[in-house]
């Protein structure tokens, strides 16, 4: 177990206490906020930089005291923090597609992670089309994870550029004792570049990520992606970072903390080239991780029970961090939110005339205080064998067995209970019904499943739903 003490959001107090925000504790300063004097008529530049893997409770802002990340906890500590963030996916592509399209990806049969050459549908409406529309120059650096075919590549999905892998993951140090895979081989606008070229990849992704901020289109606003791979396995570190963290007994550990910090690291020369590019008050910049951590690369997600893969919120409650100098006040938002919002976020800031239909809704008004009431009522998660529904704090999870049956669902009061650990389910059978009803209404707007995961990840997702299923130890032996 690693230690936490809180920094300016005491995470742990949430677990324990209740749902909401905590004051600052006694002597912690509140940052001042003294928004730039020029106003923003003028769409801002975007950037959004979305992790793969990271647990909850592995940065400095969410309590994290073995891993230091003083660029993200500047970032938080200025920007909005929010508290009841989640993807809509808890595994990589299928949370992707969510974030990219601002819809529900089952929507687009895109329900699991990868089958081969599947990905997108051509023709599929993004953010970054409707930022491309609306002027901007658009640009993706690293993992795309979301089809390799011409029709569903980035370059088809709105991105004027291109700098990273088609695939989900790869090494991070050069390959060189094999050609990479087309789904791992690393190119720029179409050309495969040189492996010796790279480096450690996450800084090879940040060097693409400063050289798109200091060469832009000054006559265009711009739209930057970053989407590291760090810190999803494999469980590759820098060697100067690996040596800061030597002290970390546990190697997985120690290895997962120098990805981290590297990570961190980028953010912080993101930031430094928005400000010395002059740009930094007119961007916003969001950070958010694509899942909760997963079983493989020791990552922790605190109070949250379930890792990557599950519908308990470890899955898919993530960090999210919203930076916008010109319009946002430092400080912290509870409503609950997902990444399907930052899609219509995203176009009003552009003020783009017809931007795609969406699941979402536009951030702004409630991250500016000026709207009441919670960003979204109900959300919804299904990957094959496993689904849920969240209305409120109520959350009803309902898993399908190999025999074609159904377990009785779980129903958890996140109001009383934020760590998932009773099932109340019999003692309110009326909700019960209501929320399945709600549930399967939901699930006939869907478009068939275009490809599935094999049985043993379904066996998997069945064995994580099990009430017994309780330590982080009994989840590492599910991957």
């Amino acid at each position: 177990m690693h230690s936490r003490s809180p920094i300016w959001f005491p995470l742990a107090l949430i677990a324990v206490a209740n749902w909401g925000c905590q004051a600052p504790e006694s002597g912690e300063a509140m940052v001042a906020w003294d928004p730039p004097a020029a106003a923003h008529a003028s769409p801002p530049n975007i950037v959004l930089i979305l992790c793969d893997d990271l647990g909850y409770a592995d940065l400095g802002f969410t309590g994290c005291e073995d891993i230091p990340t003083p660029h993200l906890d500047r970032l938080a500590r200025e920007g909005v923090l929010c508290t009841d963030a989640h993807v809509s996916a808890s595994v990589c592509a299928p949370s992707r597609a969510g974030l990219l399209t601002g819809v529900y990806q089952q929507r687009g049969g895109f329900e699991a992670n990868l089958g081969s050459g599947e990905g997108l549908l051509p023709g599929t409406r993004t953010f970054a089309a409707d930022l491309q529309g609306a002027g901007y120059q658009t640009c993706l650096v690293g993992k795309w994870h979301l089809g390799s075919k011409p029709g569903s590549r980035p370059d088809a999905m709105g991105f004027d550029h291109f700098t990273g892998l088609l695939g989900g993951s790869r090494s991070y140090f050069p390959i060189d004792k094999k050609t990479p895979s087309k789904q791992q081989r690393i190119e720029r606008d179409g050309e495969v570049l040189p492996e010796e070229s790279l480096g450690y990849v996450t800084d090879a992704f940040t060097d693409e990520g400063v050289r798109y901020i200091e060469e832009r289109d000054p006559a265009k606003p711009l739209m930057l992606f970053m989407s590291y791979t760090a810190p999803h396995s494999p469980m590759h570190a820098r060697p100067d970072l690996l040596e800061r963290f030597s002290s970390i007994e546990n190697p997985r550990r120690a290895k997962y903390a120098a990805m981290v910090a590297c990570l961190d690291e980028g953010v912080g020369r993101l930031r430094g080239a928005l400000e010395t590019e002059g740009m930094a008050d007119n961007t916003m910049i969001v950070f958010l991780s694509d899942n909760g951590g997963a079983t493989t690369n020791a990552s922790d997600n605190g109070p949250w029970r379930g890792m990557k893969g599950s519908k308990w919120e470890g899955g898919h409650r993530v960090p999210f961090v919203v930076h916008y100098p010109g319009r946002l006040a430092p400080g912290q938002f509870d409503g609950c939110l997902s990444s399907l919002d930052l899609a219509p976020t995203f176009a009003a800031a552009a003020q783009c005339v017809d931007a795609l239909p969406s699941d979402g809704v536009d951030l702004m008004p409630f991250l500016e205080s000026k709207a009441r009431g919670p960003v979204h009522g109900e959300l919804f998660w299904r990957r094959a064998v496993a689904a849920a529904y969240r209305d409120g704090d109520w959350k009803l999870i309902r898993i399908d067995e190999k025999d074609g049956t159904r377990r009785p669902p779980i129903l958890v009061d996140l109001a009383s209970d934020p760590g998932e650990r009773s099932d109340v389910s019999g003692a309110h059978p009326t909700r019960v019904e209501g929320m399945l009803q709600k549930l399967e209404s939901w699930e006939s707007g869907l478009m068939e499943p275009r490809w599935m995961t094999g049985e043993i990840w379904r066996e998997n997702q069945r064995n994580k739903h099990l009430m017994s299923v309780v330590t982080r130890e009994d989840e590492r032996r599910l991957p």
